[in-house]
Parts: structure tokens; sequence; C-alpha cells
């Protein structure tokens, strides 16, 4: 870069702000158009399995929502902080912005909001994404910041995370995302098969697939908390401390998997102390009443004719008659 009225240029593109994540409202749309579609052929189940059979879909939707949406997220960790702090290189200019950090599975996310906006005849509104999954390079992806020449206070919190920083903090977050994310996506394979089971009817068996699902998701826990609970270098604007604690993803997971933990026992619980409920909660009692009065209907003897029934009906003296004829 060359210097332009003494100083570096500065990012000539537009701002970005901070982007609608597309992903995640696919997931969410496909989601809830098959949430419709159950809700419209839900006045076709007959009798109280109704809501059972609504409550089952809700939650079985929301548990699959969660664990694929949370792949993608990008708020595991975040942290905010509003400082005083120079906003380009070689300029004494101070702007007072709201700076953000947020970290997913894969990557980084910085937000720098001015407070105001509009500081400096600029608009200071920027979101910037810094990936380090297997298959990006973060340090790259620095490397293509620092020649934009994007502000000083992203490109600060960024290289805390580069490979050559000191804070040594880059391939632990890597490598618990990476290992997170493979668990989730167990986590989300045996959900389905959890519905398929449950589906068929196999009780008992997808009750076990919701208790691994449950550990799964826990697990991917404990794999960010290993990376959540490394030293980390104090990152400073001047007298304030830009502090992350853990985010939405974090407390959606562990409440999720909590739920399928709870769902999982009680459906083993019950098989073996009171099936009869959980058939009731499956609507497995009234299937197989309806199957019962078919077969009994079927099998059932037909009714004997009118002139049948007259015989019977003849008095047993009458028909203990015996005509004796002489030989």
């Amino acid at each position: 870069m060359t210097l332009w009225n003494g100083s570096f240029p500065f990012y000539p593109g537009a701002n970005a702000c901070f982007p609608f994540d597309t992903t995640w409202a696919v997931i969410v749309s496909i989601f809830l158009s098959v949430l419709a579609i159950f809700i419209i052929i839900l006045p076709g189940i007959r009798g109280r399995g109704r809501l059972f059979w609504f409550l089952r879909v809700v939650t079985g939707l929301f548990v699959g929502a969660v664990v694929l949406s949370v792949q993608f997220s990008r708020d595991w960790e975040t942290g905010w902080v509003m400082a005083n702090t120079s906003y380009k290189s070689f300029s004494r200019a101070l702007v007072k912005v709201d700076i953000g950090l947020h970290i997913g599975l894969a990557g980084v996310n910085v937000t720098l909001v001015g407070n105001p906006v509009n500081q400096v005849n600029e608009t200071i509104n920027y979101n910037e994404h810094f990936a380090w999954s297997f298959s990006a390079d973060y340090d790259h992806s620095y490397g293509e910041g620092l020649e934009k020449g994007l502000p000083n206070p992203i490109l600060y919190v960024a290289e805390k995370f580069t490979t050559q920083s000191p804070c040594s903090v880059h391939r632990q977050y890597r490598v618990s995302g990476h290992y997170a994310s493979i668990t989730l996506w167990m986590a989300f394979c045996t959900w389905l098969i959890s519905i398929l089971l449950f589906s068929m009817p196999i009780l008992l068996y997808g009750g076990y697939m919701l208790l691994l699902t449950a550990v799964l998701m826990l697990f991917s826990l404990l794999f960010f908390f290993t990376a959540r609970n490394t030293p980390k270098c104090p990152i400073q604007f001047g007298l304030a401390a830009l502090k992350t604690d853990y985010g939405g993803s974090f407390w959606l997971t562990l409440a999720t998997g909590l739920l399928c933990l709870l769902l999982g026992l009680g459906v083993l619980i019950l098989n073996s102390l009171q099936p009869e409920k959980l058939k009731l909660v499956f609507n497995l009692d009234e299937g197989k009443r309806e199957e019962e009065e078919v077969w009994d209907k079927s099998c059932r003897p037909a009714e004997p004719s009118s002139s049948a029934w007259d015989v019977l009906m003849v008095p047993l003296g009458e028909l203990c008659e015996v005509t004796a004829t002489q030989l």
C-alpha cells in the first residue's frame, strides 16, 4: 500500500454491516415449513392422542433445528466493550465505538459499531469474519484484512487469534471447534435414527438413541469448554478490556442436550415400569384397540338365517319325538 495525504489508504469499498446469516435462516425456514405441514394434518389425528402427537412433532423438530443450526452459528462465545480508540493507522483521531467479539466453531467475528455510527466523516459499522476451520487459512484471512486496510480495532482483536500471536489460542480453538462440530454432526444423525425408531415404533431403542444424542451434545460443550478456559491475552482498549463469556449457542445446546437426556430417561423408565402409559403417549393403545375391533368383527361368526333361527326356537320336546316304525 502507498501513502496518500500522509496516511495509508483506507478500505475503499463499502462498509461491511453485520451480515444476515442465510444458512441459519434456511435451516429455520425448512423446519418451520415441516412444522406447518404437520399442523395442517393435525385435525386428521383422532382421539386424545392428538395432543401427544403434536408435542412429539414440536419437540423432535426443535431438537433437530438446534443441533443443525448451532453448527453454523457464531455466538458460542461473545463479548462487547465500549472504548475510545484510534480508527486508522498513522492517525491521532479517536472514535467512540462498541467493539464486539463473537467466536463460533469455525471462526471468529469482530464487530465495530460507532457510537454514533457517523464519525470522522465515515459510517463506522463493520463486521469481519476470520475462519479457522481445517479448510480455511486464518492467517491468510488476516493478511487480506491488512491489505484492505480494516480499522485498527478489528485488526488488533483478530491478531490475538493468529498462529504467530503470543497468546497461543489459535490451535486450541481450532481443534476444539473441529471436534465439537464432529460430535454435533453425530448427534444430528442419532436424532434422525431416534425419530425413525419412534415412528416404527421401537420405543426402547428410540430412547437409547435419544440418550446418545444428549451425550454427544454435552460432549460438544465439553470440547468447547476446554478452549474457553485456556489462558488468554488481555484485549485492552485504553482502560477498557474486552472480555468474553458463553454465548447463546452454548446455552441453547446445553438446554437441548439436557432436554434430550430427560426425554430419553423418561422413555426408558416408562418402558420398564409403566409401559401402558408409554404406549398412551405414542398412541399405540388406541391403534391396537382399533385393530382388535377390526379383528373381532372379521372373525365373529355370521349370524344365522331366520329359517335356521326358527328351527333352533322349536321346543326341545318336539325335537326329541321319535317316530317308531314297526318292522
